[in-house]
């Protein structure tokens, strides 16, 4: 029993701490529909783009605590 719970607090251990795989930060929209976000210069993106046309875009799941607009609500009071 007390292997079967040290087993299971190290592997929880090692999900918690373990870092993930980062996203590359440009993403490249080629004309024929595909989508390949794999680039880590806008240079890379722009050379696969080459001939075949599309755009160069940063990856939006980059950062996923960036929002491109704070919302701010304003209320006004009924007198």
């Amino acid at each position: 029993m007390r292997t079967i719970v040290v087993a299971t607090s190290l592997s929880a251990m090692v999900l918690l701490w373990s870092d993930g795989a980062q996203a590359a930060p440009w993403c490249a929209r080629y004309n024929t529909g595909l989508n390949a976000c794999n680039f880590y210069s806008f240079q890379q993106c722009m050379t696969s783009l080459s001939g075949v046309g599309g755009v160069c875009e940063p990856n939006q799941f980059e950062n996923p605590r960036w929002t491109s607009r704070v919302v701010r609500r304003t209320y006004q009071r009924a007198y």
